[in-house]
């Protein structure tokens, strides 16, 4: 996820992350068995996107007592860290250069129980925006974890049968576009009632107090039968959009798409940038069925940098702490 900071603050910001992951060999962690396996730009997955590394450094490891995997977001985060959202209600402020874990932030609802987080935003002040498929919820967390309030939601997509959401398919993706004014969640699946393609996007409005008012909500229209696993803001305002499926004994279908930025009518055209079975596998290995061993159960994403008219992407994959899957970070440059 994008980083809602001032302009300046934002470009440091990106500058100082990049610098980090650079200096490590981009994404570098001790031990052979979490070797960072990087390639040249032109590792291509397609015209607009290349693989320039990969790295499975944080794959079935504990930090103070807690599973450093189930990631299901990123976002830039201050002093060139990077934030990790687990779906199991944990925040990890990992360090840029290594990867390795600084800090593990526990989360939790208003009733002290654990959240089912699946999208993350840094705001400006240092503020964590944490949405939840659960309800589904939006809720603001200062950066030790103390839960500071909850932005309202249209009735439309609770969860049935307060409202026609399908359980575990709500809220995946959160960003926060360029100018920190708008803030986006991005839903997995359909409503009840709607196509079987289309998936809503809602906006909210930062007021002159610094609070969040509901604002337009945008229909985007996915591939046949897959979801939107994560979206995140481009520095231009565009969206980066990832769409995810899984086929029993096939496995993960991914692709990333670039869709307009939002304001210019209620629906988000979109082109495909990359299918990321068309990624080189660079030696990366599955231990289940996928159509490329690169691939896997990808959630995450982040901006991390820009240069020479491309930008610089992070994702990541949840392993649902599950022995057959990975946590797998992948480092894409893509020209959108």
């Amino acid at each position: 996820m994008v980083s809602a900071m001032r302009p300046r603050m934002l470009r440091t910001s990106l500058a100082t992350l990049t610098a980090g992951l650079a200096a490590a060999g981009c994404l570098v962690a001790a031990g052979p068995a979490a070797a960072v396996h990087d390639g040249p730009p032109r590792h291509a997955c397609s015209p607009a996107v290349s693989l320039t590394g990969y790295s499975d450094a944080l794959d079935k490891t504990t930090y103070d007592g807690t599973y450093a995997g189930n990631l299901s977001a990123l976002a830039p985060d201050r002093r060139g860290a990077l934030a990790a959202l687990s779906d199991r209600s944990s925040l990890f402020r990992l360090d840029a250069r290594t990867l390795k874990p600084r800090e593990v932030i526990p989360l939790a609802d208003e009733n002290g129980a654990a959240l089912d987080a699946e999208g993350l935003v840094v705001d400006r002040d240092g503020t964590y925006l944490v949405s939840s498929e659960t309800e589904p919820s939006v809720r603001r967390y200062s950066h030790t974890g103390e839960l500071l309030g909850r932005l309202p939601v249209p009735d439309d997509l609770r969860t049935a049968p307060e409202g026609r959401a399908r359980a575990n398919g709500s809220f995946e993706g959160l960003t926060l576009l360029p100018g920190g004014r708008t803030l986006l969640a991005s839903m997995e699946y359909p409503l009840d009632g709607d196509p079987a393609d289309l998936v809503r996007f809602q906006t909210w409005q930062r007021t002159r107090h610094g609070d969040f008012r509901l604002g337009a909500q945008y229909t985007y229209r996915t591939d046949p039968g897959l979801g939107v696993s994560e979206v995140t803001a481009t520095p231009d305002g565009r969206l980066l959009v990832l769409e995810r499926g899984f086929t029993a004994g096939v496995g993960n279908t991914v692709r990333l798409h670039l869709a307009d930025r939002p304001g210019r009518g209620t629906a988000l055209p979109k082109r495909l940038l990359a299918d990321l079975v068309d990624c080189p596998a660079l030696g990366a290995t599955a231990e289940q069925p996928q159509p490329s061993p690169l691939l896997g159960n990808f959630e995450g994403m982040a901006v991390t940098g820009r240069s020479g008219g491309r930008t610089d992407v992070l994702v990541v994959s949840d392993d649902n702490q599950n022995d057959v899957q990975t946590t797998r970070f992948l480092r894409l440059r893509v020209r959108a």
